[in-house]
């Protein structure tokens, strides 16, 4: 095993078994670039799409080497939503380099279980250096499984709560959960493509078949956006049944408002009449004052009984 413990300022290390050596490289910068041009035939474009962080997953095809862009979901705590973030691999007959932003667990573990693990090291390192592709692949792939889990739980959470008593709350959760469904599909769409025709471009990097192994992965890709697109389908009945829902709530609380406010309207009239400058019956007699406030208040009471009953009847209550 060789470690470049030399270049104490450059974000690399590597490992080697046989003639294959793995170079891991964290946080690229410039210096990392002129490493890379001046010890490997590399052109210079994709030397520049190590550092970009806008590049789409792809595959550029070489005499001597193969250069790859791929994507991965990884969650931002900050932001509460799952983020692309880029992995370039440059892969030859004898080398195979990985560049990505320090932020993938399971690449860092497995590269950390090469390095102190022989047995590993030779599994991984010692069909070629497109077996080891396959596993970084395979890797971070499955890395993908726990996300979905974790998502399809809070969708079901959501699920539950739409029925319950409507608060605000619930639009946000299911907004959040609907951007990350649509970041999610725009990181595995592309990588469906890419993974799925990289088998053929890299046999002759090494001796095993690997015409299972990635099938396998491009199988555990397509489950996945397969979920992808049943939590899409989810998410918009959820927005489609919560809208619904509120909608009738907000109309049950305008009928009775406006039942209310009828009722209203037709007390406001009695009193109002009797409350005129004028001669009315029983409101001329100073002695029968009490009497007539009596009977407006029984005819009052009687006209909301009746208005009541009449909406009953008409199923408006």
């Amino acid at each position: 095993m060789n470690r470049f413990d030399t270049r104490e300022k450059l974000h690399l290390e590597s490992l080697s078994w046989s003639d294959l050596t793995w170079v891991s490289i964290e946080n690229p910068t410039v210096k990392e670039k002129e490493y890379l041009a001046q010890n490997y035939p590399f052109h210079s474009l994709d030397l520049d799409d190590c550092l970009s962080r806008i590049q789409r997953p792809k595959i550029d095809e070489y005499k001597d080497y193969m250069f790859l862009v791929l994507h991965f979901p990884i969650f931002n705590n900050q932001l509460r939503v799952n983020e692309s973030s880029q992995v370039s691999v440059f892969i030859g007959d004898r080398y195979l380099i990985t560049l990505h932003e320090g932020k993938f667990k399971p690449l860092i573990a497995l590269f950390n279980e090469c390095q102190s693990n022989d047995v590993k090291r030779q599994e991984y390192l010692g069909s070629g250096s497109g077996y080891l592709l396959y596993r970084i692949i395979d890797r971070l792939v499955d890395y993908c499984l726990p996300i979905m889990n974790k998502l399809g739980q809070n969708i079901d959470s959501v699920e539950e709560s739409v029925f319950s008593n409507g608060k605000h709350t619930k639009v946000k959760k299911i907004s959040e959960l609907r951007r990350d469904v649509i970041s999610l599909r725009r990181i595995i769409c592309p990588m469906r493509v890419v993974i799925g025709g990289l088998e053929p471009k890299i046999r002759h990097f090494g001796q095993t078949d690997l015409v299972v192994y990635f099938g396998d992965t491009v199988d555990h890709l397509d489950k996945i956006w397969d979920a992808l697109e049943e939590y899409k389908e989810v998410i918009e009945g959820l927005n489609s049944t919560y809208n619904s829902l509120a909608s009738d709530r907000m109309n049950d609380i305008l009928r009775v408002l406006t039942i209310l406010a009828t009722i209203g309207t037709v007390l406001t009239v009695i009193v109002g009449f009797y409350g005129m400058n004028v001669p009315l019956p029983g409101g001329s007699n100073p002695g029968g004052n009490i009497y007539s406030w009596l009977v407006l208040v029984i005819l009052m009471l009687g006209v909301i009984g009746g208005m009541l009953l009449y909406f009953r009847r008409k199923g408006w209550l």
